[in-house]
């Protein structure tokens, strides 16, 4: 038999071997005399260190018991708080933004120019995907009055007008598109001339004489010829002048004053 089996086999008689002393310490508890209180001090003095031992081993691992539960009560703590954080987050985010879109529309409706005149706020729900077409769609149709031909406005000023109208969206020209036209005039000096789209981010403001004073910055306003825009709303300004020696009128360049790049809601103008 290995070495190992004997140890076992003796530390399993020690155990029985205790047991049995502890029982008859119990009995003699019972019918202890003063010679009874002597063995059992006898015993207990041979005994404490074991179980002194034990009750340590038995801490230790009451300890690590609750370590673990301190351990996976802080971890679903920390997760409640992530959700809670995650949620009051997504809260803040919705908050701004519907304060953003209360800033715009209040900037929007406010800017409107001259006479009172029914208009319907729009969201822009897309742009067309092309490169050399500069249009957008928006969530108003003919189901709010919306109809082609209608000028479309924004804080900043001329934005385009509505090329199709179906029951709940339109489709609306930019006036950088190469398609559009509008006749415009300049608002200091009165100088006449048409805003034509380029297919790019500028304009071009055309037939304008080359004696007409003109210079970088002056501001181009709708003349309210051509039965679309009303008159005096802003579309731009003088970015580049260039007065060739040929021909009869200036090129110039012109920024539009809407920014076309970062549309979200636009203003259409009603009959």
């Amino acid at each position: 038999m290995s070495k190992r089996g004997v140890s076992g086999k003796n530390l399993l008689l020690l155990f029985f071997a205790l047991l049995l002393v502890s029982f008859v310490l119990i009995t003699l508890n019972l019918r202890r005399d003063r010679g009874g209180v002597f063995i059992e001090s006898w015993v207990s003095a041979i005994f404490s260190p074991v179980q002194a031992v034990f009750s340590s081993g038995v801490g230790r691992i009451a300890q690590t018991v609750d370590h673990y539960f301190f351990m996976v009560d802080a971890a679903q703590e920390n997760e409640r708080l992530k959700r809670d954080l995650d949620r009051l987050l997504k809260e803040k985010n919705q908050l701004q933004e519907t304060i953003l879109r209360q800033d715009r529309l209040l900037r929007l409706v406010g800017d409107e120019q001259g006479p009172a005149r029914p208009s319907v706020v729009a969201t822009v729900i897309g742009r067309d995907a092309t490169q050399w077409s500069k249009v957008v769609f928006v969530d108003k149709g003919m189901g709010d009055g919306v109809r082609e031909k209608l000028p479309v406005v924004t804080d900043a000023g001329v934005l385009g007008h509505v090329i199709e109208a179906s029951a709940t969206s339109s489709k609306v020209l930019l006036v950088t598109d190469s398609r559009s036209s509008v006749d415009a005039l300049f608002q200091d000096s009165r100088v006449p001339g048409i805003v034509v789209g380029t297919g790019e981010k500028w304009c071009q403001m055309k037939f304008v004489p080359k004696t007409a004073e003109v210079k970088v910055g002056d501001r181009v306003v709708s003349s309210g010829l051509g039965g679309i825009f009303p008159k005096g709303i802003l579309i731009g300004q003088v970015a580049e002048v260039v007065r060739a020696d040929q021909g009869l009128f200036q090129s110039i360049r012109l920024k539009p004053s809407a920014d076309i790049e970062r549309l979200e809601e636009v203003l259409v103008l009603l009959p």
